[in-house]
This record gives structure tokens, C-alpha cells and sequence, in this order.
């Protein structure tokens, strides 16, 4: 795995942890459908400079010397096709996790909802048995100690079953449908772009549900701007472009797990901008959660044995 690679996908773990404060705000004027369809229509156009950037930096060449069965930007049909189907999959998929996430943190705690949500770096694994992914003991390891430490840091009080918690569970099984449709997509289209794509689907998608069961306001968005600048430009344009870019190439359980430290960054963004104190069982669930990390990064001994040889 490359360095790179986790880089990217730790940062949007940190991205993501830290927007958890810009989405308590944002609800307290807005809908769950309201305000993940405006985010997503913002994260959608914040990327829209940075295509157009991108194509003007690395188009000049392939316009000038395209190979036969390429378009005038070096694409081939079969690439597009794979960018429009894995955005409007990608965006699907992230519209139903994150209404079932958005809708479900209204009847459940921020603590239980961190831990079932997490539970995808169990379930990508499994579900990576059925698509003949090779998944190595070290990552079985590493998954259970990311459970330990996952409960250490947010279950702090009585685990019970609600219509919160079902919701958020479900919308862990679909995150790892997400996570798995991107390790899909990802080497066959442009990273930046199938993630503009899914952001455009998941706001069109929102504005169903939100003008049905909601009453949006131009005054409660207004009210909720930082919030949903923070939101949509970082926690869904930056955040889940490097999610896709980054995933490139990266076992899904190894990237589900580099994904899962956003509960750690939510307690430590806690404690520095809100002031919340970071318990002791709070810091040794960090560390778990670090410690699998490197553990999943580990290289294997047969495989360095093979290089060396």
C-alpha cells in the first residue's frame, strides 16, 4: 500500500471527524434531506474549478496526439461510460447511507451512532470473502482492535437497541456497499470527476424527500452557511474525492479502516475546538484505533521476502 494512498484516505478521516461539529450546527435550522442536499450541491460545484483546472493542466498534450478510438481529451467511450455509471452508482449508494445516517442521529446518540456506523470495516471484510477478496490475519487483527478501541471511544453508556440505532446500522451496510463500489469504479474512471458526478446524484436525490416531508427556508440556509461550506466543500468535495482517488488500488478492508479513525478525529476535534475533555478510555480507544492502523499497513512477511529475493 502506497504511502500516498493512506495519506489521502487518513485525511478525509479527518475531514470527516471534524465536519461531525459543522452537522450538529447545520440541524439546528435545517432538515436531514435540506441540509445533505444543499451540502452535496456545494461540495458538486466546489469541485467544478478544479476539473477544469485539471483538464486545462493535463488535456494540452492529448489534444494535440490522440490515439485512435480516443476523443479529443484522450477518452475513450468505455471510460466515459465507467465515469457516468460509477458517479450515478457512487452517488446512489451515498445518497441512501447519508439520509439513513442524517435521519437516524435524530433518535440515537452521537456515541452509539459513531460505533454501529463504524461497524463497515467489519462488514467490507466480510463482504469481501463473497467478491474472492484475499483478506490476511493481520487485518482480521487489526479489525477486531479497531472494534476495542471504537467502543472504548464512544459507547459510554448502555448499549440499547432503537429505531435510531437500527437506521444507523443500516446505514453502515450501505457505506460498505459505498466503499465497495469505489474500490469498483475507482481504477476505471477519473477519481475527481466520478466524484463530482456522485455529488451532483446525491443532491438531485435529496430534493425529493426534502420538499415532500420538509419545509426548506432560504433563511434557515442562510442562517446555516458555515456549516454548510464546511460540510459541502470539504466533508463532501475534498473529503470523498480523496476517498476515491486515494482508494485507488487499496484493499477495501485496509481502506475501511484508515476511514473508521474519523471517530477518533471527532473526539480529539471535540476536545480542541469544543473544549470536551478526553477521558482515559477515551485516549486508549485512540490508540487502539492507531495501533490497527499501522498494524493493516504492516507489509507482508511473504511478500517483503519476495521483493528481497
Amino acid at each position: 500500500m502506497r504511502l500516498k494512498n493512506a495519506m489521502m484516505l487518513m485525511l478525509a478521516a479527518f475531514i470527516w471527524g471534524t465536519a461531525f461539529v459543522a452537522q450538529s450546527v447545520g440541524m439546528d435550522y435545517l432538515g436531514p434531506f435540506t441540509f445533505n442536499g444543499v451540502r452535496n450541491f456545494v461540495g458538486a460545484f466546489a469541485l467544478l474549478p478544479c476539473i477544469w483546472l485539471l483538464d486545462r493542466l493535463n488535456g494540452k498534450g492529448a489534444k494535440k496526439e490522440s490515439p485512435e478510438g480516443k476523443d479529443a481529451q484522450g477518452s475513450a467511450p468505455g471510460e466515459k461510460r465507467d465515469l457516468l455509471l460509477g458517479g450515478i452508482c457512487c452517488g446512489t449508494v451515498l445518497f441512501v447511507a447519508g439520509s439513513l445516517q442524517q435521519v437516524g442521529l435524530q433518535y440515537t446518540t452521537v456515541g452509539k451512532a459513531g460505533f454501529i456506523t463504524a461497524c463497515y470495516i467489519v462488514i467490507v471484510p466480510v463482504c469481501g470473502i463473497f467478491l474472492h477478496k484475499k483478506i490476511g490475519g493481520k487485518v482480521w487483527v487489526a479489525v477486531a482492535l479497531s472494534l476495542i478501541g471504537l467502543y472504548l471511544l464512544c459507547i459510554t453508556e448502555k448499549l440499547t437497541i432503537g429505531k435510531g440505532d437500527i437506521l444507523v446500522f443500516l446505514c453502515a451496510l450501505v457505506f460498505t456497499m459505498h466503499i465497495l463500489v469505489i474500490d469498483y469504479f475507482s481504477p476505471k474512471a477519473d477519481g475527481v470527476k466520478m466524484s463530482c458526478i456522485q455529488f451532483f446524484v446525491c443532491g438531485v436525490l435529496s430534493l425529493v424527500p426534502m420538499f415532500v416531508l420538509e419545509t426548506p427556508e432560504f433563511g434557515a440556509v442562510v442562517k446555516s452557511w458555515g456549516p454548510i461550506l464546511y460540510a459541502g466543500i470539504l466533508s463532501s468535495g475534498v473529503a470523498y474525492t480523496l476517498q476515491i482517488v486515494g482508494q485507488k488500488d487499496v484493499n477495501p478492508a485496509i481502506a475501511s479502516l484508515i476511514l473508521s479513525l474519523e471517530s477518533c478525529f471527532s473526539v480529539l476535534a471535540g476536545w480542541l475546538i469544543l473544549g470536551q475533555s478526553l477521558s482515559e478510555r477515551e485516549a486508549a480507544g485512540c490508540i487502539l484505533m492507531f495501533a490497527a492502523i499501522i498494524l493493516a499497513q504492516l507489509p507482508d512477511r511473504r511478500r517483503a521476502g519476495k521483493r528481497i529475493n
